[in-house]
């Protein structure tokens, strides 16, 4: 529904998936791990008022019920996950059903009031304040720059990014230049908690260059982001240094700088298929898969949004229009040095008008997990021999129409 001064819409997804995780090798039979599964609903409503020629209000509200396993309510799937609400100053609580100090089975009823923000629309410049969607970065699969609320490799739903509180302005300056600035708050706003950016967009040399400079959590990112067009495709490469504790007075060290950085290039090849490929370097990552574990308690995995454990990645990627209404997909992030790879084909069927039922996987190829028993009773271990051979795979099917 729209008027010219009010508009409303919103869309209804499910997810339905089931997670298989990996046999671990041992030197005894081990009884085979359960395949786990989950049904989640998502509806979605978005509103947009306009108050005046200058100023707007806009909300978006997720209503969420949930059938699952209940282990998937208290564990995490992957070993290193993002907290999707880390930039937010006072929340609702998640859970409508059961009450929040009640426990959970395998039902629950979740919200999200993930955009509350006014916008002020001047000529000089816009002026956004409340919660809203903040995000960098030109690479494709990774950005090394994203560090306020990315979203992991194998989420499911990513089409709407996770709203942050924040006061945001944005000047534009010349031919398609701006300078975008804001602060961020963090848990009841503290400013241990909180972030503060400046980023400046300009083009030169047929190249669209952006510079960024971002505080969180008392770290300070310097970013680097460019892409252009090269001989019919399409490149980019971003990069990002973080200063760890660089604006923390009591300078406690929780783990050394790092530097991360992605370069990629895309070019349709026809008018039907399309293909990409990224390379993304982790710097807080490890060369060896037993040393994985040790780098978690380090700023770039508790702090810095990072989740993937190795140093070098390669992501091909390819989708293919086989009718004007179906579009199959295939991607693949591969560690290079376990190796191990995360497979991620996926097929998508446009029904009809606003309406889409898709299927696909994410398969994680790679040595399995190894459960260690040592010589002393009751002593064992496991050990990981490589990233995505750790990993459960994820069969889903959705379906998504949007109004």
């Amino acid at each position: 529904m729209a008027s010219e001064q009010f508009s409303v819409g919103g869309y209804y997804k499910n997810f339905s998936v089931a997670y298989d995780f990996p046999a671990y090798k041992a030197p005894v039979a081990l009884p085979d791990q359960p395949v786990v599964g989950s049904v989640s609903n998502r509806i979605r409503l978005n509103g947009r008022l306009r108050l005046t020629d200058w100023l707007a209000f806009s909300t978006a509200y997720d209503f969420a019920p949930r059938i699952q396993d209940p282990s998937l309510f208290h564990e995490q799937i992957f070993m290193v996950g993002i907290d999707p609400g880390g930039y937010r100053a006072v929340d609702l609580d998640e859970r409508l059903y059961p009450a929040p100090s009640d426990s959970v089975s395998s039902f629950a009823v979740l919200q999200n009031l993930d955009r509350v923000f006014l916008t002020v629309t001047a000529p000089q410049f816009d002026l956004y304040v409340g919660r809203q969607a903040i995000a960098w970065g030109s690479g494709h699969v990774i950005n090394p720059t994203d560090v306020i609320a990315p979203y992991t490799y194998g989420e499911l739903d990513t089409e709407d990014r996770i709203g942050v509180d924040a006061v945001r302005m944005r000047v534009p300056l010349g031919f398609m230049g701006e300078i975008d600035a804001g602060y961020v708050f963090g848990d009841e706003f503290e400013f241990s908690q909180s972030a503060f950016f400046l980023r400046g967009k300009f083009y030169a040399a047929r190249t669209d260059w952006s510079v960024l400079l971002v505080g969180f959590r008392e770290n300070l990112l310097v970013g680097l982001d460019l892409t252009r067009d090269v001989g019919g495709a399409g490149f980019w490469m971003e990069g990002a240094c973080v200063f760890v504790d660089a604006l923390d007075k009591d300078r406690i060290s929780g783990g050394p700088d790092y530097f991360r950085g992605s370069i990629g290039f895309d070019y349709s090849l026809g008018g039907d298929t399309y293909g990409f490929m990224e390379y993304h370097f982790n710097g807080a990552g490890s060369n060896h898969a037993e040393s994985y574990f040790d780098n978690l308690s380090t700023t770039a995995y508790t702090e810095g949004s990072v989740y993937l454990m190795g140093k070098h990645y390669l992501v091909p990627g390819v989708s293919h229009q086989l009718t004007p209404l179906i579009t199959a997909a295939g991607e693949a992030l591969v560690n290079l040095l376990d190796p191990s790879v995360f497979l991620a084909p996926s097929l998508e069927y446009n029904i009809a008008q606003d309406v889409y039922i898709a299927a696909g996987a994410y398969v994680g190829i790679g040595r399995r997990p190894e459960f260690i028993i040592a010589a002393d009773p009751g002593s064992k271990r496991v050990d990981f021999r490589s990233e995505f051979g750790s990993y459960p795979d994820t069969y889903y099917s959705s379906f998504r129409i949007y109004f």
